[in-house]
C-alpha cells in the first residue's frame, strides 16, 4: 500500500464563471504542484470546498486529478461527505478510478460518540478493497467530532487498510498520541502548517498544506532539510513559510489561494462555491501587493 509522506497538497477546486468544475484549470493546477516537487495530491478536501460540491462534481474533480497526475505522484482523494452512503460511494469511486488511497473526515455537524466514529470508519474502510489505503481525518474546529488514539486503534485493528491520519488541529499532545496507535504503526500528518517541521521531528510523516500550492519551492526546501535531518536549516525555511502563510491565511485562505493562482495563470477564475466568500477587490489588491513585496517566489532563509 502506498502511504502519505512529505508535502501533501489539498487542491482548491477551480470553478468556471457559471459555477461548474473547471477541469482544464484543475489539470494545470495538478501539473503546477507536481512540477514544484511536491509529494502527493489530495483533491476534494477542505481546501477543495468539499462539502459544497455535489457527489458527481467530486467524482469529476477526482477523475481529472488522477488522470492528469498519471502516476507521477500519489493521489489520495478525500471522500468524507454529509452521510455514510455518499462517503462510501465516493470511496468506492476513488478505488475504481485508480486513486492511490483516500482520506475520510469525521462525520460533521452532529456530535458522534467514539463508538459511532469507529462504526463509521469501519464501514467505509470495509467498503473498498482490503489493500486500498485509508487515512482518518480530524479537524474538530470545523467538523465538531474529533479522532483520538482509541478510535484509531480500534479502526486499524478491524481494518488493516486504515494506516494513518491527517490531523488538522494544532495539538502536539494529541498528534503524538495518534502516532502511538496500532502499536506505533500509524502514520500521522499534520494540517497546521506551522507545525510541519516540529511534527516530523517527533515522528510525523509530513504536512497537508494548501499554502504549498502557492509557495511550492519553500515547502520542497523544508521537506528536503527534514529528510536530511538538518533541523536548523528546516527551522529557518519554516519561519519563512510562516511569514508568507500568515498573509495568505489572514482573511480567507482558500479564496486567497485562488486569487494568487489566477494571477499566476494557473486557474481561470477566483470563483468560490457559495456560500463561500470571495475576497473583495480591495482585499485581492492588498494580498497580491503584500505577497509581491515579500518576494514570495524567492526561497530564502527566514
Amino acid at each position: 500500500m502506498k502511504r502519505l509522506t512529505g508535502v501533501v497538497v489539498p487542491l482548491v477546486t477551480p470553478l468556471t464563471e457559471d459555477d461548474q468544475i473547471d477541469v482544464e484549470s484543475l489539470q494545470k493546477l495538478t501539473d503546477h504542484c507536481i512540477d514544484g516537487g511536491l509529494q502527493c495530491l489530495y483533491p476534494c478536501g477542505t481546501t477543495g470546498e468539499m462539502m459544497y460540491l455535489t457527489v458527481e462534481e467530486r467524482k469529476l474533480a477526482a477523475e481529472a486529478v488522477v488522470k492528469q497526475a498519471a502516476g507521477r505522484v500519489p493521489v489520495f482523494v478525500h471522500v468524507g461527505a454529509w452521510n455514510l452512503k455518499d462517503t462510501i460511494e465516493l470511496a468506492q469511486h476513488a478505488a475504481e478510478i485508480g486513486a492511490d488511497g483516500i482520506g475520510v473526515v469525521t462525520p460533521t455537524f452532529y456530535a458522534i460518540s467514539d463508538r459511532g466514529l469507529i462504526d463509521y470508519y469501519t464501514s467505509v474502510a470495509k467498503s473498498v478493497p482490503a489493500d486500498f489505503p485509508v487515512y482518518l481525518y480530524g479537524i474538530k474546529q470545523n467538523a465538531i467530532n474529533d479522532i483520538n488514539k482509541y478510535v484509531c486503534d480500534e479502526v486499524a485493528k478491524a481494518c488493516p487498510n486504515v494506516i494513518g491520519a491527517k490531523y488538522s488541529f494544532p495539538d502536539m499532545t494529541r498528534l503524538q498520541q495518534l502516532m502511538t496507535a496500532n502499536n506505533e504503526d500509524f502514520d500521522v500528518l499534520v494540517g497546521p502548517d506551522h507545525l510541519f517541521e516540529a511534527v516530523c521531528a517527533v515522528g510525523g510523516k509530513g504536512v497537508v498544506s494548501g499554502n504549498a500550492m502557492i509557495i511550492r519551492e519553500h515547502y520542497a526546501a523544508v521537506w528536503d532539510a527534514i529528510q536530511k535531518k538538518d533541523y536548523d536549516l528546516a527551522t529557518k525555511y519554516q519561519r519563512r513559510t510562516n511569514v508568507l502563510n500568515s498573509v495568505m491565511c489572514a482573511i480567507n485562505n482558500i479564496a486567497a489561494y485562488k486569487v494568487i493562482l489566477k494571477e499566476e495563470g494557473i486557474i481561470a477564475t477566483t470563483k468560490m462555491r457559495r456560500p463561500m466568500e470571495n475576497l473583495t477587490p480591495e482585499q485581492e489588491k492588498e494580498l497580491l501587493e503584500t505577497m509581491k513585496k515579500l518576494d514570495y517566489k524567492k526561497v530564502i532563509i527566514g
